[in-house]
Parts: structure tokens; C-alpha cells; sequence
């Protein structure tokens, strides 16, 4: 017998001393970092309230309680026995049956109905149909992409409980070595923007945070090392997204093609996502006649080893390692990946990308954490210089341009990422219309920016807590204004280039690729036209050439170019990442202070300005590490 189903012998032997006598359980498993206990009597469970919390107290182990496929009401009569359990006024949009977990999703305009005071509702639909409710409410705007998520999950579901139970039985394998020390490898990402990637390794424990593209370059992450994919690809135990911008995740995919088998933790928003923007960047890559680095399936496989986790959660993803995900702050889902390593012996936190401050769509990133020995920090704009211009006047300078080009009767076209800034300028624009600071016009989201905006609003959780009660508000809803216009395809772009004056958002925020090019293409000679420039952009992409003067823009058809007439304007202050002064507020107030600091994701000069500052100012032990060095903590 293994050490494992010792383990689990012996779990099931204190279960059995906790659980009365009346309730069967029929099996007890590891799923992924979960104990799952599977019963024959779910509706004596769920009127035993505490009975959960006394077994996870005793047990001292994250529990999920399912009952047993052969107990569950046929979903056709679930569905009518929820029906009527549930108040019409809870407006119930749709049931989704898992029969996998033994979960009924349940999607209401009015989630608290469904719920009832104090969770009777829930329990009572429990103890009626035998699953196990879980509530979510109605999104204002349907998300393809979250329905064919959680359609593939459910497709797969055999599949993914395979996986899970094998990650499961990894990660409380027996520990294989008494040795201590604690290493960071650097893959990629230092003194760079792009292709994030570090392993996180103990004698016991491989983990690989982030694994990302490099923007307007097929550059990968050093793989193939031995402490990545050249021992084998299994040698990892675990891949941990910050969050699904693709210089953090665009090759995640990719380790599927390496052979990887196993978890991928983040957030539930990250997943899905992960899954817009790669396929998006692969639709992108094909379009542009080049081979892409994986196809779709591998999207698919990332999708199916996806554990999501809430922030806040203390999750085991190997025998010595604990993670916990904390707000960034910097895009939706974005995780701040707090790393407790041993009983007590090191604590690692990777920042992924943050944003220090406020905004219109975030509060601002956590820097709270029980213990933390060293931070790898993000150093986007770390440079001595790189001081961001204040949000009201970074509004105030956008709202100037759209109005002197709809005087002119030119169009303002906005480079901007689908994710997060898109959204962002979306909430600017419209509370400045509604206001009257600004005509009235038409808006155009191109690409996959509506889609994104769709996933926003079905995940109102992470966002503000003013702006979640107004997208449920359907009469208040930022995003529902009338200006917004979807935009697909080359020939309505032509056609509304040639129309009356409006403001384009159109991916990608550098310039590399997408629809923008193709605004470029209708618009770059119209000198009444305006392009305004926001955020960072890499070093060789289309985006800081233009910044840097260039006239002839090589977008065309067949490799020729356009010649830019349009006025360009710089637009500083919209960008999801702190600027110097918010890295420096971000390292001086977090508690508890950590020892080392190792600055990454950013030019060379920004990382070792950004490392002398926190040394001279803050008495920190500090690095600007270079790709494939590795660090030894203890």
C-alpha cells in the first residue's frame, strides 16, 4: 500500500469517528488539494451545518463534501424541484448540472434569494435534490468564452477528475528528501519586459511561475535548462500564473507540448482569459502567415489542468509548498503568488505585475502577507525618471485630444490591450460623455474587446465595490452605454474610418499586430486623425518606434508601408503597472518588510535603478538578477 492510501486509510478512519452513523460515506480521495468525501446521504450532511468545519478542523485539511452519483435526482427533476424551492423573484437564468462534483450551478439575477437568510434556501435545496448548490449571478453581458470554458470542463469532466486525483496524490506524496534550501531560477523576464518565467525550487519541489511570450518576438523562456524542461518535463510540479496577459502566459500552452501533465493554479478570471488570449494570439499568428508555437488543443489542455483559487485561499500545491493568491491590483484576477515553503523554513513572494494605487476598475494590490524573506518585484517602470502623470490629469489630456479631433472631424484610435486598460478607458469615456465633457460619438471596441468586457462583468467580485453595484444596475451599467459599438472585421472598419467623427479602442496596446494595424492602414494619412499612445511599449515593438518618430509604418499588404500623418500623442498615466513611486510605496509599507528583493520584468536600466533605490532608501538586500542565473535563499 502506498503512502498515500495510508494516509487516506487513516483520514477515513477519523471521518468515520466524526460522522454519525446515519450518513454513509461511500469514498474518500484527494482531488487535486482538496480531501473530497463522497456520501450517500448529502442531505443529512447539509442539515448538519458544522459537521464540514469540525471534520476540516480535525483533519486540518481543506474539504469538499459530494455526494455520490448514484444519489442524485435526475437533473431534469432537480431543475423543477430548484424551481420551486427558489422565490420567482430570484429570477433564475439558467441551471448547469456537474455531474462530476455533484454541483448545480445556479445563475440568478438576484443571488441572494437563491440563497435565503442565513443559507436556508441552499441547505433546502440540498436535502430535496441531493446537489450541492452553487450560486452565481446573471453577467449583464454573456461571456462566450466563460460558457465555453465551463463547457469543456464539463465535457471532460472524467478526464479532469483523472488529473486531479493524480495531483492530488502528488502533492501529499511522502517527502523524498531531508535536505533544506530554497533557489530561484531565472527563465526569462530580467532586465527585459516579456517571456516571465521563474522556477521556484526545494530538494522536494519544482514550481514554475508564469511562463510568457515576448511582445512582437517569437523569444521564449530558457525551457530546455535542466531545472526547467531538460530533466524531463514531469520534473515540475506545478505552474502558478500572476495573471493571463500573454508576456506572463502566452506560452503556458506550450508546456503541454514539452509533455507537462500537471496542475496550473490562478485565479478563476485568469483561466478564462488564459484561454481568450491565447487562442486569440494564435488566430493572430496564423493570420499573419507564421507558425504558431502550439494549436488550440494545447489551449484546451492548459484549460482542463486549470485549479482555480480564491485570493485569500492557503492552498498545498506540493508536499512542502503552500501558495496563497492576493489581489495585484494590476488586471482582472490578477494574483500577487504568496509562497510558503516547509514547516515555517522560507517565504517567496512573486509580485507578477501590480498596481499600487486605486483605479477606476481595482483597488490596489495587497502588500500584507504572514511572512515574506524575499519579493521578486516587477520593474516595468522602475527607472530613476519613470513617474507616472496623475490619473485626473492623464483624463483630463485624453479628454482634451478626443475633443480638438471631433472638432476637426478626425477619429482618435487608441492602441490599447483587450484586458484590463480597454475597460478602464471604457469607464473614463463614458462618465465623461454622460457628464457633457465630451460629444456625443460613437465608440468602437475592436477585436476581443467586448468579449473581455464581457468576462469583467461576469466576474464582478474582482472589481470595485462601487462599480460591481453599478453593473447590476441595469440602468446604471458603464458598460451598456449606447456609444459602445462592437467592431469585426476589416470591411466595418474600413466603412467607419470613412464615417462621422468617433474614438477607436483597438488591440494590441503595442502595436505588434491586430486590429490596430488595420485602423492604421484606413486612417494613418488623415492628418485631422489623432493616434494617442498609452502605457508602456517594449523596446523593438511597432509601438516604440512610432513613440520614437517613425513616419513609415511597415503594415501593409505584401510588406509595404504607410506613411503616418496622424497626429501622435503620448497619454502617460493609464497603465495597469505601478510607477516608480508606487514600486517604492508598494516595498516601503508591506508588512512584514521583506529581506531581499529581486527586481525583474523591466529594462536593464529601470531594474538596477529600481535595485539601487530600494538598497539605498530601504537598507534591502537587492538584485537585478539576468536570465538563467539562480539564487540560493537558504
Amino acid at each position: 500500500m502506498s503512502t498515500v492510501d495510508k494516509q487516506l486509510e487513516t483520514v477515513r478512519e477519523t471521518i468515520d469517528e466524526v460522522v454519525p452513523r446515519e450518513i454513509t460515506i461511500s469514498d474518500v480521495t484527494y482531488e487535486g488539494p482538496e480531501l473530497v468525501i463522497y456520501t450517500r446521504d448529502p442531505k443529512q450532511f447539509a442539515r448538519n451545518g458544522d459537521l464540514v468545519r469540525r471534520l476540516a478542523s480535525e483533519l486540518r485539511k481543506r474539504i469538499s463534501v459530494r455526494p455520490d452519483p448514484d444519489v442524485l435526482t435526475p437533473p431534469s427533476r432537480a431543475e423543477e424541484a430548484i424551481r420551486k424551492a427558489v422565490p420567482d423573484e430570484a429570477e433564475i437564468s439558467e441551471l448547469d448540472f456537474h455531474a462530476d462534483t455533484g454541483e448545480v450551478l445556479i445563475k440568478a439575477t438576484k443571488p441572494g434569494v437563491v440563497i435565503g437568510q442565513s443559507g436556508e434556501t441552499l441547505r433546502k435545496i440540498t436535502q430535496r435534490v441531493g446537489w450541492t448548490p452553487e450560486v452565481v449571478r446573471t453577467p449583464p453581458i454573456e461571456s462566450a468564452t466563460v460558457q465555453n470554458v465551463r463547457n469543456l470542463l464539463q465535457q471532460e469532466r472524467d478526464e479532469r477528475r483523472d488529473v486531479l486525483e493524480r495531483v492530488g496524490r502528488q502533492i501529499h506524496r511522502e517527502p523524498m528528501s531531508d535536505d533544506e534550501y530554497v533557489r530561484i531560477t531565472m527563465l526569462g523576464g530580467c532586465r527585459e519586459v516579456g517571456r516571465n518565467a521563474f522556477i521556484l525550487s526545494t530538494p522536494e519541489s519544482r514550481v514554475l511561475v508564469d511562463c510568457g511570450d515576448v511582445p512582437g518576438s517569437d523569444e521564449q523562456p530558457y525551457l530546455e535548462i535542466p531545472e526547467a524542461f531538460g530533466a524531463g518535463a514531469n520534473g515540475i510540479d506545478a505552474v502558478v500564473l500572476t495573471h493571463a496577459h500573454l508576456d506572463h502566459s502566452g506560452l503556458v500552452p506550450l508546456l503541454f507540448e514539452y509533455g507537462y501533465d500537471g496542475p496550473i493554479y490562478c485565479t478563476e478570471p485568469t483561466r478564462d482569459l488564459l484561454g481568450l488570449l491565447t487562442l486569440d494570439a494564435l488566430d493572430t499568428t496564423t493570420g499573419e502567415g507564421n507558425a504558431p508555437p502550439y494549436d488550440s488543443e494545447r489551449v484546451r489542455d492548459a484549460i482542463k489542468h486549470t485549479i482555480t483559487l480564491e485570493y485569500g485561499d492557503v492552498t498545498d500545491i506540493a508536499p512542502d509548498i503552500k501558495l496563497t493568491l492576493h489581489d495585484a491590483g494590476h488586471a482582472l484576477g490578477s494574483a500577487v503568488t504568496h509562497f510558503h515553503i516547509g514547516d515555517g523554513l522560507y517565504n517567496v513572494a512573486f509580485s507578477g505585475d501590480i498596481h499600487y494605487d486605486d483605479t477606476r476598475l481595482f483597488e490596489g494590490a495587497t502588500n500584507e502577507f504572514p511572512r515574506v524573506e524575499t519579493l521578486v518585484l516587477e520593474s516595468t517602470y522602475g527607472g530613476r525618471n519613470d513617474y507616472q502623470t496623475d490619473r485626473e490629469d492623464a483624463e483630463r489630456k485624453l479628454l482634451d485630444l478626443v475633443r480638438e479631433t471631433h472638432d476637426r472631424d478626425g477619429t482618435v484610435v487608441v492602441p490599447s490591450p483587450a484586458v484590463g486598460r480597454s475597460q478602464e478607458l471604457m469607464l473614463v469615456l463614458e462618465a465623461a460623455m454622460r457628464a457633457g465633457d465630451i460629444p456625443e460619438m460613437p465608440i468602437y471596441l475592436d477585436g476581443m474587446i467586448w468579449e473581455a468586457t464581457a468576462v469583467h462583468t461576469t466576474y464582478p467580485e474582482f472589481l470595485r465595490e462601487d462599480l460591481r453595484d453599478r453593473i447590476f444596475d441595469e440602468a446604471d451599467n458603464p458598460f451598456l452605454a449606447d456609444a459602445f459599438e462592437p467592431v469585426d472585421g476589416d470591411a466595418d472598419r474600413a466603412a467607419l474610418a470613412d464615417d462621422e467623427p468617433g474614438i477607436v479602442l483597438a488591440p494590441d496596446g503595442m502595436v505588434t499586430g491586430g486590429p490596430v494595424h488595420s485602423w492604421l492602414e484606413h486612417l494613418a494619412g488623415d492628418a485631422d486623425s489623432t493616434l494617442a499612445m498609452l502605457g508602456y511599449q517594449a523596446s523593438g515593438t511597432l509601438g516604440r518606434r512610432i513613440r520614437n518618430g517613425w513616419d513609415d509604418l511597415p503594415i501593409g499588404d505584401g510588406g509595404e508601408t504607410v506613411s503616418l500623418d496622424m497626429r501622435v500623442e503620448t497619454v502617460d498615466g493609464f497603465s495597469g503597472h505601478a510607477d516608480r513611486q508606487g514600486l517604492e510605496n508598494f516595498v516601503r509599507t508591506m508588512n512584514p518588510s521583506p529581506e531581499k528583493v529581486l527586481c525583474v520584468h523591466g529594462d536593464e536600466s529601470a531594474t538596477q535603478d529600481l535595485s539601487s533605490a530600494l538598497y539605498h532608501d530601504h537598507n534591502l538586500r537587492t538584485f537585478a538578477p539576468k536570465n538563467l542565473e539562480t539564487f540560493r535563499f537558504v
